[in-house]
């Protein structure tokens, strides 16, 4: 399949041949296109092409009175015409670009760096209006005097625009899922059948119980929480719970229990909550509960939008207060088979 968008004065045409680019967290898939240029209305100006990673917030309504609602946290300029000597070679995908686009075909490229966010939106409200609050990455070819001169004036025509992807795929793991201990005033120990889960897929929770104290356990419960990180000026977290259930288990004193339990964490079972953070999506695609941010440790700080998932395991006594064990999860989308 081949994407393409053309300008407004039919001058330039963008050509992609895919619109997702994988993240392999060491390693970011290059951003390969093609641009159709027809030189005849330049008049001695340039073409460029830019890759944008930004974060939008706010109302789109905002742009029409000249405040901003977006914020870029990376971008980066080419010229593409005239061609600069001395460029790289094309990619196998741009060879048969250049042929579906013909003569005036110039190759593009750009590499992402691994410390940029992954495409992400957080859900608006049932009344809200206008675009969703999120990162995304646009790609944009533009004819300009300059590369990037603030009080040069681009028309809309003269520029085309596809908005493309950075995704995560699951890495594979057979690794035991994590585990979590408390000894007191019980004995509580919980964990998760494996490391990573997939979207959709019901997630087993082990608990053990000794109570070894004088009190009584009246109910379990257990919550998948969602935290995301906004980190752009400062990095503020806001916690969702996505999936939560009680379970009325009594456990006497000096007594033990031992149960699995299961969860699935669906958006649907999310659809009306607002500031809940779910995949980046292209126009009204379908989507699912954002994925866990993979990231190298020891890497540059990453902007933008940073999700985690925790598992809540509480254990209620019947004379007040709670013990509580909480265990990472991974919640991901698998690679696709062949890819």
């Amino acid at each position: 399949m081949i994407f393409k968008k053309t300008s407004g004065n039919g001058d330039l045409t963008l050509y992609l041949g895919k619109r997702d680019f994988v993240d392999h967290v060491t390693s970011v898939d290059i951003v390969d296109g093609v641009l159709k240029v027809d030189p005849a209305n330049l008049n001695g100006r340039k073409v460029f092409v830019y890759l944008a990673c930004a974060f939008r917030y706010g109302s789109e309504d905002l742009d029409v009175i000249g405040l901003s609602c977006r914020r870029d946290i990376w971008v980066k300029r080419v010229q593409v015409f005239p061609v600069i000597a001395g460029g790289i070679g094309k990619t196998p995908m741009q060879e048969a670009l250049v042929k579906k686009a013909g003569e005036q075909a110039h190759h593009f490229s750009f590499e992402m760096p691994t410390n940029l966010p992954c495409s992400v939106a957080l859900q608006p409200g049932p009344n809200d209006s206008g675009k969703a609050c999120g990162v995304d990455f646009e790609l944009k070819a533009y004819i300009a005097n300059a590369a990037d001169d603030g009080d040069e004036v681009i028309e809309k025509k003269d520029t085309c625009r596809l908005m493309i992807r950075k995704i995560q795929f699951s890495p594979a793991s057979t690794n035991a899922g994590p585990k979590a201990e408390i000894t007191s005033p019980l004995q509580l120990s919980a964990s998760l059948g494996k490391e990573n889960y997939y979207h959709g897929d019901p997630i087993s929770i082990n608990v053990k119980i000794n109570n070894d104290s004088s009190k009584v356990v009246k109910k379990i419960k257990i919550t998948v929480e969602q935290n995301t990180a906004v980190v752009l000026y400062s990095s503020d977290n806001y916690v969702k719970a996505v999936c939560s259930e009680e379970f009325g288990e009594t456990i006497n004193a000096n007594s033990t229990f031992e149960k699995e339990f299961t969860m699935t964490p669906l958006l649907a079972n999310n659809s009306e909550k607002r500031g809940i953070a779910v995949d980046g999506r292209l126009k009204d695609g379908d989507t699912n509960l954002a994925s866990t941010t993979l990231c190298e440790s020891g890497e540059k700080e990453m902007q933008g939008i940073i999700i985690s998932y925790k598992v809540k395991v509480s254990v209620s006594l019947s004379s007040g207060g709670d013990v509580v064990a909480e265990l990472p999860l991974i919640l991901m989308s698998p690679k696709p088979a062949g890819g």
